[in-house]
């Protein structure tokens, strides 16, 4: 959602042109104060989820707001105060009920663009009984031979998940 008002004065944001460090910029500015809309990227945390009381099957769940039947990882947002690897870990126990088995690792980050978010993605083996959250209505075990990968950001964190595991990725067209 794009902003229509100064959350400073209420008065109403206008593209303006200025001069920044790195040259001219158009950005949405306050047409009263100095407030500038920065429209940075919301990092968003994803997770690979290794069923390893389940021979090792990856988790894919269906977000109710999506439209179709696309299965994906489990992502969210940090909270203040809290670092990337616990607010993965608390996120895939709040959407899924499964327990971490160690430390989440690093898969890497992606660029989404067209949500304007920062993909930081984990692998992270879990156990326990799966119960999804409201926001999930349905998921899928598949040994990760059979997980078929997608080209944005999360569907690059499981191909790169993959491929450390010695898969070749199969991409959905």
């Amino acid at each position: 959602m794009i902003p229509r008002f100064c959350p400073s004065c209420a008065a109403p944001l206008a593209l303006r042109t200025e001069q920044e460090d790195g040259g001219p910029k158009e950005r949405l500015r306050c047409t009263a104060c100095d407030y500038t809309h920065w429209n940075n990227p919301v990092p968003v945390l994803a997770a690979v989820l290794e069923c390893v009381d389940r021979e090792g099957q990856l988790l894919l769940a269906r977000n109710a707001a999506w439209p179709g039947r696309f299965f994906g990882l489990i992502t969210g947002f940090m909270e203040a105060g809290e670092t990337p690897e616990d607010g993965i870990c608390r996120e895939v126990l709040e959407e899924t009920a499964l327990e971490p088995v160690g430390r989440p690792s690093l898969l890497g980050v992606w660029d989404f663009q067209r949500m304007n978010q920062l993909i930081v993605a984990y692998h992270l083996p879990v156990q326990g009984e799966i119960r999804l959250s409201p926001e999930l209505v349905e998921y899928k075990l598949l040994p990760p031979e059979q997980v078929r990968c997608w080209p944005q950001g999360t569907g690059q964190a499981l191909a790169t998940f993959l491929r450390s595991r010695g898969i070749e990725p199969q991409w959905m067209t």
